[in-house]
């Protein structure tokens, strides 16, 4: 494990500030934690364990930021959280039985394939509405929801970066247009998902302690303000800056392997 001096502490808070921010006006915060606790000397495993651990607290902060666009969601959505948590778990169960060189090998893979999903999130919500105008309407198309938020879940628990992304996609096509609303679901979603991946982290022991308590407070801190930050000004500049840092990271590991 790394030692923690000076540069370690301030890298790490001012990137849970950042990615704590990210997350609450779009998206992708994760993509910036992980591979930042690689490069700070943690391995891959204990990197995704700790980024997922560290990075909960300001989900959850953001979720409470824009509570009072949540509470006007249609009940039926809540009914999301049940596949959340139980995928959530499975994911996380997986990761630990994954080998750590297996893992190491992925995860450049698993950065890029969320990065992409980033770029391409609002030409798939436009062709899914174009093909299919009644979908937010149809019982058949949210029950399929129910099982796509399963898989997210999996995958959330597993990694965790882009299960932002694949929601507010989902949201779309379920009918949901204040971004706002849909960003303050996906942190409660988002939350739910490691929630119980985080706890299993811990009980056995997958995370480093030093950053979680550094990015935490970082994240909560971007998390809540970056609420803010939301209702003031358009996201363009935060989807570009995700969009450089997840290809940037992605590609570095890439051929760092």
């Amino acid at each position: 494990m790394p030692g923690i001096d000076f540069l370690h502490i301030s890298v790490s808070f001012v990137v849970g500030v950042i990615a704590g921010t990210m997350n609450s006006v779009a998206a992708g915060g994760t993509l910036l934690t992980f591979p930042t606790l690689i490069w700070l000397g943690l391995t891959s495993v204990s990197a995704n364990a700790t980024s997922t651990v560290a990075v909960w607290p300001g989900v959850v902060a953001g979720a409470i930021g824009y509570r009072r666009e949540v509470v006007t969601l249609p009940k039926r959505f809540f009914l999301l959280l049940i596949p959340s948590v139980t995928g959530g778990l499975i994911g996380a169960v997986m990761l630990r039985l994954t080998p750590s060189a297996t893992f190491d090998r992925v995860v450049p893979y698993l950065i890029l394939f969320a990065t992409f999903l980033f770029m391409l999130q609002d030409r798939i919500q436009r062709a899914v509405k174009i093909s299919h105008p009644e979908a937010h309407q149809s019982r058949k198309w949210f029950s399929g929801a129910i099982i796509f938020q399963f898989i997210v879940g999996i995958y959330g628990g597993y990694f965790g970066a882009g299960i932002g992304i694949l929601m507010l996609a989902s949201f779309g096509i379920l009918g949901l247009t204040d971004i706002h609303q849909m960003n303050g679901f996906k942190n409660v979603l988002a939350a739910s998902i490691n929630a119980l991946a985080a706890l299993y982290f811990i009980l056995n022991n997958m995370v480093y302690w030093p950053d979680v308590g550094l990015l935490a407070a970082g994240t909560i801190t971007g998390g809540y303000v970056g609420v803010g930050v939301a209702r003031r000004i358009g996201q363009k500049a935060v989807r570009k800056l995700v969009v450089l840092i997840g290809l940037g990271m992605g590609l570095s590991l890439l051929f760092k392997n």
